[in-house]
């Protein structure tokens, strides 16, 4: 929690950030927002039809929440929370069914429900309601742009096993070779590329963390050896 006679720094403002996107990822590391992970990426437009959509609620409840943070009664503030991401999220499906109208057709009764989505609620409870604007604005963005790129690759990769295209575009030698196979635009399917994709994403960020952590730890002994190598020479130079 950042308090709020403290000055913020530049890791405040980042690291909600960078969280959102690969530690606090909230499909494949959270596991959090699974029911329409499954249901609508069947194809990659729908997959950042619902991100974006996402994306601006939590963006909009974070900073609405962090700004009331110390005025909503704590005995209320659940019902208070989702009376502000419903706000937000009949504002989404308004647009939606206004400008995109296939895209609301696809994404069907998934918009009205993120309203009930636990990423934003998780998020504005965890954290929005725990810290300033600025570093709750940043985490809805990390968490937001972190959940649309999981379910835009899911989409990508269901979208080509299954359909053989592309956005909506058909990859003709693909359709020709009849390779499509029409198991991973189905329920079972979405399971088997979501658990997939999991692992890889798990293995290659942990991986990675490892590697930092390891050559952290490297510098920081090399650091150590070389202050008590120099420190005899400060005591006979002081001696002398």
């Amino acid at each position: 929690m950042i308090e709020k006679t403290e000055k913020l720094t530049f890791k405040d403002i980042t690291s909600p950030f960078t969280n959102g996107i690969i530690n606090n990822n909230a499909t494949f590391r959270l596991v959090l927002g699974t029911c329409p992970t499954l249901a609508i990426t069947t194809s990659a437009s729908n997959g950042i039809g619902m991100g974006l959509s996402v994306l601006f609620v939590l963006v909009c409840a974070n900073a609405i929440v962090s700004i009331l943070r110390n005025i909503i009664p704590r005995k209320v503030r659940i019902p208070a929370y989702i009376l502000i991401i419903a706000t937000f999220s009949t504002i989404v499906e308004m647009v939606v069914r206004a400008f995109l109208p296939d895209l609301y057709d696809k994404l069907g009764l998934f918009l009205p429900l993120i309203v009930v989505n636990c990423i934003l609620l998780a998020r504005v409870e965890s954290f929005a309601s725990l810290n300033r604007v600025i570093p709750s604005i940043m985490d809805g963005i990390g968490i937001g742009l972190g959940f649309t790129f999981s379910i835009t690759l899911i989409g990508i990769v269901r979208e080509f096993l299954g359909a053989g295209s592309f956005f909506g575009i058909p990859i003709n030698s693909i359709i020709s070779a009849e390779l499509p196979m029409t198991f991973f635009i189905l329920p079972a399917g979405g399971f088997m590329v979501y658990g997939f994709l999991m692992v890889i994403f798990n293995s290659v960020v942990d991986k990675i963390q490892k590697s930092l952590e390891n050559r952290n730890r490297v510098n920081l002994g090399s650091r150590s050896v070389n202050a008590h190598i120099s420190t005899p020479e400060i005591d006979t130079q002081g001696g002398k």
